[in-house]
């Protein structure tokens, strides 16, 4: 393919969406020329189940792309997600190796090898680390506003932040999307890269949660000071609440599934019934993400609130609910890409993400498909405190 054509890869687990993307010299900015979509089979709780399933879902979207887009799909950048993604932080120190005392970047990266090695065991038991992202640095036990090179001092100090996935789960990935004739070029976590285009760097820095509900998971990455500061994905999702609402108004599923989107609005059931069965479910899962807010200690402390994207953030009280449970702004976001226009469809994000990856031309030292680390160069340097 052109190296001014980049392709996204999302494989979800209710549906599975490529992206085209262009870039020109005439207009920099990438704009997708074409699109893909299609249900997903081999899924569960965002983890392969069943590779051919999932390879054939993949080949039905990827020709819908490739028929609009007029090009073949011969290389791609595809994202991870679900249950197994996790993140742990970690604290490394070194003393600083030049006679004048003054910090390197072969300072940084042997503080950031020695937080890595100090991770427990445990933690990465038949993980693979995807991303690694510095979050605070130190100088003789000092904070460090800014970047730390050229400073001077004796001891290095860094706190990183380590983003993981079962490499089992990585491995079924890329075979599914190779069975397809498509070679990876990298994979990343899938709430990182929707932040791409659905966060501003205001938002990032004043503090914010990106929360993605989708049909089996729902997915958040918490920024604060324009840096991911944790990164959770609990296994509930949009698909729950159709599930209530079945039991609740004993309808089939699909019934439930267009009740619960309002595509059916005359039909025979309690209003205030239904009311109360979306409002409890979706409340349990803003109170999952406000225990975590907790956990981190930033329950009420992020001023640019709760982006929510996903398929349940077309729910209609989505917005509502999260704002009374977390007390916080929320809003549904919106993706800026194309030139500069909004876009309404933000189930897209990740999609879209990927694109403006591939374009970038770089995914850092480390990558996810060479059995290493990838820190995505370019994007993560805007992260550095």
């Amino acid at each position: 393919m052109s190296k001014n054509i980049s392709v996204g890869i999302d494989i979800g687990t209710y549906h599975i969406r490529v992206a085209v993307s262009e870039r020109t010299k005439e207009n920099p900015t990438p704009k997708i020329i074409g699109k893909g979509y299609t249900e997903s089979r081999g899924m569960r709780h965002g983890y392969i189940v069943n590779v051919s399933d999932v390879s054939r879902s993949l080949k039905r979207a990827m020709e819908q792309a490739e028929k609009t887009s007029g090009i073949k799909i011969k290389e791609a950048v595809i994202s991870i997600g679900g249950v197994s993604l996790e993140s742990i932080k970690s604290i490394g120190a070194t003393m600083i190796s030049r006679g004048d005392n003054e910090v390197t970047d072969l300072d940084v990266k042997n503080a950031t090898e020695a937080s890595e090695r100090a991770l427990p065991k445990g933690s990465i038991l038949n993980r693979k680390i995807l991303t690694s992202i510095p979050i605070v640095y130190k100088i003789d036990g000092k904070e460090i506003l800014g970047r730390p090179i050229g400073m001077k001092g004796v001891r290095f100090e860094v706190e990183t932040l380590f983003v993981t996935c079962l490499e089992q789960h990585l491995n079924d990935l890329i075979q599914a999307v190779e069975d397809v004739g498509v070679r990876v070029q990298d994979v990343h976590a899938s709430p990182l890269v929707a932040s791409l285009v659905t966060l501003t760097k205001s938002q990032k820095i004043a503090g914010c949660v990106l929360a993605n509900i989708g049909s089996e998971t729902v997915s958040i990455v918490v920024f604060e000071n324009d840096i991911p500061l944790s990164l959770k994905v609990f296994p509930v999702g949009a698909n729950s609440i159709t599930h209530d609402i079945a039991l609740g108004l004993q309808v089939p599923l699909d019934e439930a599934e267009q009740i619960k989107l309002g595509g059916i609005t005359g039909a025979d059931y309690s209003r205030k019934k239904l009311e109360d069965i979306v409002v409890k479910r979706i409340t349990d899962i803003f109170e999952l993400i406000n225990a975590h807010l907790k956990e981190i200690n930033k329950d009420g402390l992020l001023p640019a609130g709760i982006i929510i994207t996903g398929g349940g953030s077309g729910i209609a009280t989505v917005e509502d609910i999260a704002k009374a449970t977390l007390k916080l702004p929320s809003r549904i976001a919106s993706l800026y890409f194309n030139g500069g226009n909004y876009i309404q469809d933000s189930t897209w994000a990740v999609c879209y993400g990927l694109c403006i990856i591939g374009h970038t031309g770089e995914t850092g030292d480390f990558s996810a498909i060479n059995n290493t680390k990838n820190t995505l160069a370019n994007w993560f340097k805007k992260f550095m405190p």
